[in-house]
C-alpha cells in the first residue's frame, strides 16, 4: 500500500460516515443493539423523521446497518448493526482515544 493509496480509502470511509446524524446513530446501535425506528427517533430527539430514514437508508445502502422487516401487522422494522458496522466500533474508539490525547500531547506556547 502506498501513502497515496492509503490516503485514498481514509477518505472513502470518512465519506460513508459523513453526515451530522450517522456517528450517532452508531453509537446508539453499538453493543449488538436492536432498535426499532421509534426507540431512534426518542434516543436522538433532535433529529427529524425524514433525516433519520435518509442517513438509515444511506448506512443500510453502505452495508454499516441492517433493516429487519417482520412480516406482522402494523408492520415492525428494526436496525442493527452488520458485523462490518459493529468492527466499527474499536476504531472509532481509538479515535476518541486519539482525541483525547490532544490536550496533554499539545506543547504550550511560548511567548
Amino acid at each position: 500500500m502506498t501513502p497515496t493509496s492509503a490516503a485514498q480509502g481514509v477518505e472513502d470511509v470518512l465519506k460513508i460516515l459523513e453526515g451530522r446524524w450517522k456517528l450517532l446513530i452508531l453509537f446508539q446501535l453499538f453493543g449488538g443493539k436492536v432498535l426499532r425506528f421509534s426507540d431512534l427517533e426518542r434516543a436522538i430527539p433532535a433529529i427529524s423523521q425524514k433525516m433519520l430514514i435518509q442517513q438509515l437508508r444511506q448506512m443500510e445502502a453502505d452495508g454499516i446497518v441492517r433493516r429487519i422487516v417482520h412480516p406482522q401487522v402494523p408492520p415492525k422494522v428494526e436496525y442493527c448493526l452488520t458485523n462490518w458496522g459493529q468492527a466499527l466500533c474499536p476504531a472509532l474508539d481509538a479515535l476518541l482515544k486519539w482525541a483525547a490525547l490532544r490536550e496533554e500531547m499539545l506543547e504550550p506556547v511560548v511567548r
